[in-house]
């Protein structure tokens, strides 16, 4: 009897002594959550943040009972030194509203306290879930600024060159399009940022729950990520300057623009998994033969 109850009682000591943890975590994590929802999670470049939160979530709910099993508390001299670099730059970011800094220092917070609770070898064996999680920090603005102007430039060329294809009056002023009497500026969610992190963010799940692949394949299809999410944008822009042009600038401007940033996203995630069903059962082959 007593041999059957000691690894019970050890359960319940371990969920009991995650409370402080825990609440601490909270404490931290519901207004960071409240914010990303307000500021970043209600736009499009942040529209993937809830689903990566959930499935995150969902992936360290299935390994608990394993995390629990194998639980070795990490050093805790290791997760307060960690714990001394997240508080502050999420102090920061909270008092000087950079949510990046904030979201930062929340997911550093975490780690350092899964870490503790858990230990190293937990850690290791979790790193997939952690790092997914990692996708709910929203990049700077300065960053995405840098990134944003040549996707911009490159997809507003683009898609001005195969229009004038179809011969469609279209000139390009800089990320600035002229069709007919409109002038339609290209903005930061069409230059293929916004797709690339939540397609990456959905791309990365989706290998890691159903594919089990290698991580050579699982690089490669990242990488095929970004071509694809700059084609998608190319022809949501150019979608846009067709609508703008037959019907006008209050038609494509209004539901339509969003609906064509939704279609683009699900057709560009639909073609990912297409190239997998395509390239890996290929590669798997050539994984066996080598």
């Amino acid at each position: 009897m007593v041999t059957e109850g000691a690894p019970k009682s050890r359960g319940a000591f371990a969920i009991m002594s995650a409370w402080p943890l825990l609440l601490g975590l909270a404490v931290l994590a519901v207004p960071t959550v409240v914010r990303l929802g307000r500021q970043v999670w209600s736009t499009e470049s942040g529209a993937h943040g809830p689903i990566v939160l959930c499935t995150g979530a969902w992936l360290l709910w299935r390994m608990l009972p394993t995390l629990r099993a194998e639980a070795e508390p990490g050093n805790g001299w290791l997760a307060a030194l960690a714990l001394a670099v997240a508080l502050p730059i999420y102090v920061f970011g909270r008092a000087y509203d950079f949510i990046s800094l904030e979201a930062a220092g929340l997911y550093g917070a975490g780690i350092a306290a899964f870490y503790l609770h858990f230990g190293w070898k937990a850690a290791t064996k979790t790193w997939f879930p952690l790092l997914y999680l990692g996708f709910m920090v929203p990049p700077p603005n300065w960053l995405v600024d840098q990134l944003t102007l040549p996707l911009k430039e490159y997809v507003s060329q683009a898609a001005t060159w195969i229009l004038h294809l179809f011969g469609i009056p279209i000139f390009r002023q800089g990320v600035t399009l002229i069709v007919a009497q409109y002038n339609l500026l290209m903005e930061d969610a069409c230059s293929g940022m916004n797709s690339l992190t939540g397609l990456t963010a959905i791309s990365l799940f989706y290998i890691y729950l159903l594919r089990r692949a290698s991580w050579q394949y699982s690089l490669f299809l990242v990488f095929m990520v970004v071509p694809i999410a700059i084609i998608a944008n190319i022809v949501r822009v150019m979608i846009l300057v067709l609508l703008t042009y037959y019907f006008g600038d209050a038609v494509a401007q209004g539901f339509l623009h969003e609906t064509a940033g939704l279609v683009l996203f699900a057709t560009a995630l639909l073609l990912v998994f297409a190239l997998d069903n395509l390239i890996g059962p290929m590669w798997a082959k050539r994984e066996k033969k080598a």
